[in-house]
């Protein structure tokens, strides 16, 4: 047989197999990546005066999320009781083997800290515990940690000085979560960030893929807060639906179908964390949240 013969015969009984992995590879890339793919969670702090007082643990929070259908908790670093200092190993598998038990996920970790202080010494101090919580965050499988601003007193420093107080600190902390594997998350908290642009223009002058935002919809105190929540949308590494805006600064329940649309135009796919601080019962009103965000999404679909 001649060498050309051979090749032809080789290659005819190749094809099937060239064209399978043609198939494949169109397959995996030409199919559109599944749009808005929402993950939901819920913030302890929903909990806080049971988790405080020892009516509740994270189990029992656990618990709860699972049976209403959520994928994931956010256990805040200060209901744990070793806090401000790292809990055991053994805490935090112990953890993470029930929500393997119940299908959940832990997916945030926070913790309070204050880059607006003037005492450099201070700040450093709250910089090396989140270095700490970093690893706890990593060691519980978290993807994010919730840092602040930190409330700031005027004393005697401009705005724009602090501002870079906070870039320094922030630049320090994505470094810290590059190590661990973490996003450090900041969360504009109505503290010193009021605006959606002051909130952007530190986000944007980080400049770190290892620092981003904790959207908070209930801190935005601008006449139209909406208004500010799609201008912070595209940065939002993750979202806290709160039962109540403030439209200058006025306590006024939120509109999910509004919300809703907003993550839907954007594109989101990730965590949506609820978190309710209205007086009655929490497990209530964060499984009407749930439901009612629900609805409103899928409306759009």
């Amino acid at each position: 047989m001649d060498n050309k013969r051979r090749n032809f015969i080789r290659g005819m009984a190749l094809a099937p197999l060239l064209l399978g992995t043609r198939n494949i590879m169109a397959g995996n890339y030409s199919e559109p990546l599944a749009n808005n793919r929402l993950q939901y969670s819920v913030n302890a702090f929903s909990f806080n005066s049971a988790l405080r007082s020892g009516e509740m643990t994270f189990y029992d929070m656990m618990e709860f999320a699972a049976n209403i259908g959520l994928d994931a908790v956010d256990l805040t670093g200060y209901y744990f009781s070793s806090y401000p200092d790292p809990p055991s190993n053994s805490e935090l598998f112990g953890l993470k083997r029930k929500a393997l038990e119940l299908g959940l996920n832990i997916t945030w970790t926070g913790i309070r800290n204050n880059f607006v202080n003037p005492d450099a010494v201070a700040r450093k101090v709250d910089s090396d515990m989140i270095r700490e919580w970093l690893g706890v965050s990593s060691s519980l499988g978290a993807m994010i940690m919730r840092v602040f601003t930190g409330k700031y007193n005027d004393d005697g420093f401009s705005k724009k000085e602090v501002k870079e107080w906070l870039i320094d600190e922030y630049k320090i902390c994505a470094k810290y979560g590059a190590e661990k594997g973490v996003i450090v998350g900041l969360q504009n908290h109505n503290e010193f960030l009021f605006t959606s642009e002051e909130i952007i223009d530190i986000i944007v002058r980080v400049n770190s893929e290892w620092f981003g935002l904790i959207l908070d919809i209930g801190s935005l105190h601008a006449e139209n807060p909406y208004d500010e929540i799609e201008k912070l949308a595209p940065y939002a590494n993750y979202w806290f639906i709160k039962e109540h805006i403030f439209p200058s600064g006025i306590k006024t329940p939120v509109d999910m179908e509004k919300i809703a649309a907003i993550i839907k135009n954007q594109g989101y796919r990730g965590y949506i964390s609820f978190e309710s601080l209205s007086d009655g019962d929490p497990k209530q009103i964060i499984t009407s949240m749930f439901s009612s965000f629900k609805t409103e999404y899928e409306k759009l679909k």
